[in-house]
């Protein structure tokens, strides 16, 4: 081989290496979705496609399909709209542009996903949607669909935490999703999703959101209710929240809801500030344990929770127990008397409440005696504060928030005490003990009785001292 002819076939190969080397090397472009890759079923989307040198083509590729959509354009951005998202459009796309005669490498995948087309699961937080600065959660994901996996995402991170579903005994299909560790510097809203393993990018309904709230050590504020612990069906119940810390708004939380706590924004008012939070209509979703919390609009973290408050609902079990006193409804101060509440139907615990108490009901486990369930509750010895009008309800272990309707109400009347406050102020429960010092009209009486005796009787001493005295004197004169 001559010399020329080797040289122009090296300069050739050389050639063909340089355009090989100018395709590989060609950038791949950068693909995405607009408003996102996670869409509802029917809603238009836009695919970008955009490359790095101006282009004259850009294609766009699914996987599995032998579509291929075409854009000529020169510039270095190429858009592909779907006016309506459908099952069909779901998948996994590429696209890939051309400059001058080079086609650049394809880019990174794009998973389009169509939500709304399963009914949504139910999301909540175990075991309270309120976490402590640092702390864990476990939000569970559930649906009665027998969904494959469940899909957690948090508003702000486009990261997706994805779990197999586990069935549980129920027949329900659940996720448990560990979220660690909590702090108030963010934001903490959830959603989640399920689907199935034939078709990954057609997804459920979004879940109703689910907010965390990570509750700090700043003053608790106080939890009130405007008619007592124990509410009838069709009541309106308003619970409210205040402090006199300036909080500007206020969560309020019911244990065990998976619901997303309602908060108010107020402007706090001679250093008091209180939100109102109107539950409506009393039924037995709104019987449970409540607490409230305090926060500013300028950070995240919320107070330490108030003192729990438990809302009772009355009449939701069709028993009505019986109530009676021993030895009897009028007795004397100092007396031991109990209060004896009975059912002929199985229950497994009665509550004792005396009208216009703001304290929660005294609660005793049921006993078994002669065929019948009941609780002895016992106030020895009694005095004035016990007076008062008295009801007893039943309820099972299971639904303990909810109630049987009342018994007749049974007036307790406490005779012979000094010691009488009026109604408004006759605010006090049962006690097992009485105060220190029980000081009755009767014993008062009977103390100065006593003592008009004893002075007496030092006046009759007196002069009984002094009579020899004066008549020894009278004879001398």
């Amino acid at each position: 081989m001559t010399p020329t002819l080797t040289a122009l076939l090296c300069l050739g190969l050389s050639v063909g290496l340089k355009t090989e080397m100018q395709w590989e090397t060609l950038p791949k472009p950068t693909i995405w979705a607009e408003p996102g890759s996670v869409t509802p079923w029917g809603s238009p989307v836009t695919i970008w496609c955009q490359g790095t040198l101006k282009s004259q083509e850009f294609h766009l590729y699914k996987e599995g399909s032998a579509t291929r959509w075409v854009i000529l354009q020169l510039e270095n951005a190429a858009n592909f709209s779907i006016p309506s998202v459908q099952w069909k459009h779901t998948g996994r796309y590429h696209c890939k542009y051309k400059s001058s005669t080079h086609w650049s490498e394809h880019s990174d995948p794009l998973e389009l996903v169509m939500t709304g087309f399963y009914s949504k699961p139910s999301l909540s937080a175990l075991p309270s949607p309120v976490v402590t600065s640092g702390g864990n959660v476990t939000l569970q994901c559930g649906s009665g669909l027998g969904f494959d996996r469940f899909i957690l995402t948090k508003e702000g991170d486009h990261r997706l935490s994805q779990l197999d579903a586990q069935r549980y005994p129920s027949g329900q299909f659940q996720a448990l999703f560990l979220v660690n560790p909590m702090t108030p510097s963010h934001r903490w809203m959830f959603r989640c999703y399920g689907y199935f393993r034939n078709r990954p990018q057609v997804w459920s309904h979004s879940s109703d959101p689910l907010e965390l709230l990570v509750s700090g050590v700043s003053q608790k504020p106080s939890l009130l209710t405007q008619w007592g612990p124990i509410m009838a069906p069709g009541q309106s119940l308003t619970l409210q929240c205040r402090s006199d810390v300036s909080y500007d708004r206020f969560a309020l939380s019911k244990e065990g809801q998976p619901d997303l706590p309602q908060i108010l924004v107020l402007q706090p008012q001679a250093g008091l500030s209180q939100a109102n939070f109107s539950l409506d209509t009393v039924n037995s979703s709104h019987g449970g344990r409540y607490r409230c919390y305090g926060g500013h609009s300028l950070s995240s973290e919320w107070s330490a929770p108030s003192d729990p408050v438990d809302i009772l609902v009355a009449g939701w079990l069709p028993d009505r127990p019986s109530l009676s006193v021993q030895p009897g409804p009028t007795v004397a101060s100092g007396e031991n008397v109990t209060l004896l509440c009975q059912s002929q139907s199985p229950t497994d615990t009665f509550l004792l409440y005396k009208e216009g108490t703001a304290g929660p009901p005294l609660r005793l486990r049921s006993e078994l005696r002669a065929q019948q369930c009941q609780a002895e509750f016992s106030m020895r010895p009694v005095t004035s504060a016990h007076g008062g009008t008295y009801r007893c309800y039943s309820s099972q272990n299971t639904t303990p928030y909810l109630l049987s309707h009342p018994s007749e109400p049974l007036e307790l009347l406490v005779s012979g005490a000094a010691d009488t406050i009026s109604p408004s102020q006759n605010k006090s429960a049962p006690k097992s003990a009485s105060h220190p010092q029980d000081y009755t009209a009767g014993n008062l009486i009977r103390m100065g009785v006593a003592g008009l005796v004893l002075l007496a009787l030092g006046v009759l001493l007196f002069q009984a001292r002094n009579s020899p005295r004066r008549t020894h004197e009278a004879a001398r004169r």
